[in-house]
């Protein structure tokens, strides 16, 4: 049975510039790296950067991290170094969605699904069925 996420892999053109945007921009701890890859950690979530050629989607498809209201500041961080927003946030607590320096779709969102159901319970979306 599944537990939860093991980790997230995301294929990288520059291994040093995704190193520092995700370890000194967005605050990941940086863990070991190697010529084509590296380890870093998001709280509890393990994050590997593998050398190769990236070809991101152009859908709604993109991985979020959890960011507490007072580290939200980030956003300012990510508009100071020129990073590009790909969506507005219009769904329940903070998020900002940005690229990655390879075109990685990212969230960093304020919230959790307990948040985000006690939301739908008041606004629900079309067609929703609750289990």
């Amino acid at each position: 049975m599944i537990t939860g996420i093991n980790h997230i892999t995301f294929s990288v053109r520059d291994l040093s510039s995704s190193i520092e945007f995700y370890r000194d921009l967005l605050g990941m701890k940086l863990h070991v790296f190697w010529d084509a890859g590296a380890y870093l950690t998001a709280g509890d979530t393990w994050l590997c950067l593998s050398l190769g050629q990236p070809v991101p989607g152009k859908d709604d498809s993109h991985v979020a991290f959890s960011v507490g209201e007072e580290e939200f500041v980030v956003l300012q961080a990510l508009s100071q170094a020129g990073v590009e927003e790909w969506k507005q946030n219009t769904s329940e607590g903070d998020s900002i969605y940005f690229l990655d320096p390879d075109g990685h779709r990212l969230e960093l969102h304020c919230g959790t699904l307990a948040s985000r159901l006690a939301e739908l319970a008041s606004s629900p979306y079309k067609g929703l069925v609750w289990c």
